[in-house]
């Protein structure tokens, strides 16, 4: 196969994984096709040599796991199709963290219940997504996703079959009108864990208020041990004081009366 390859058509082959070696030397590659083959996991870096691929198709494989690094070297990725991979379950919200160029996502038919919004909210070039025949779980972790397909422009083919497959009350709902129901009834109504979370908090929030109050009184009462027992030292202390006084007093009293007898004595003699 020359390097110099821009066109490269694998499907139908029973190919099993992609080596990335051998994909790494093809650095001219822009199409790259690898649909109805036998692929089960892509690993990381698989694409790290074809950084000028603009598409790529893994659809009709057996995809069950794609690393959060698979498709950090296609930069200049417009259109990728991984659509018809039954028993893919889940895309991590950073498998698509550097393709901001892409223009074109289909992941119908796979087994996604749910998605992260932050897979694709970055993807700012995106013009189509393909999301029919998934088992979508409408359930609170999807708000942020149904909200967000109805404040963008991107257009959605064929979203009549792009349905809620549970819960029931939701079941047969577009994606692309479920949004609003879905938050007012994530805001509104409350579940089993919800109520307990709630009587946990209140219970917490009782616990401290018998602490706070129970901490408040003692330190009234130590201060009130305190102010008591400063009052009585001062009473002590202003009692002997007292007594001090009136002896000293009563000292110079009676000195007063001998000075007097001595001068009153000696002033008659004079007389």
């Amino acid at each position: 196969m020359p390097l110099t390859t821009r066109q490269l058509i694998l499907r139908e082959n029973n190919i099993t994984y992609l080596p990335a070696i051998n994909l790494g030397l093809l650095n001219d590659l822009v199409y790259l096709d690898c649909s109805f083959n036998q692929l089960k996991e892509i690993m990381d870096y698989t694409f790290v040599g074809v950084h000028k691929l603009l598409y790529l198709d893994l659809s009709f494989n057996n995809i069950t796991y794609i690393s959060p690094f698979s498709f950090t070297m296609l930069h200049n990725l417009v259109i990728l199709n991984i659509s018809n991979n039954p028993y893919l379950s889940d895309i991590d919200k950073y498998t698509l963290a550097n393709n901001t160029a892409l223009r074109q996502l289909d992941l119908s038919n796979t087994a996604l219940e749910n998605l992260p919004v932050m897979t694709i909210s970055h993807l700012v070039n995106l013009k189509i997504l393909h999301l029919k025949g998934n088992p979508w779980r409408c359930n609170c972790s999807l708000v942020d996703f149904t909200i967000f397909l109805i404040v963008t422009n991107i257009e959605y083919p064929d979203n009549i079959n792009a349905t809620c497959k549970a819960p029931s009350e939701l079941e047969g709902w577009p994606l692309t009108l479920v949004g609003n129901p879905l938050r007012y009834m994530c805001l509104i109504q409350l579940h089993r864990g919800d109520y307990a979370f709630l009587f946990m908090v209140g219970f917490l929030i009782f616990a401290a208020g018998i602490i706070a109050a129970w901490i408040t009184g003692m330190c009234a009462v130590l201060c009130e041990v305190i102010h008591r027992k400063t009052e009585e030292t001062f009473i002590a202390e202003y009692a002997s004081n007292l007594d001090d006084s009136s002896d000293s007093e009563d000292m110079s009293y009676k000195l007063k009366l001998m000075d007097d007898d001595m001068y009153g004595s000696t002033r008659t003699h004079y007389v």
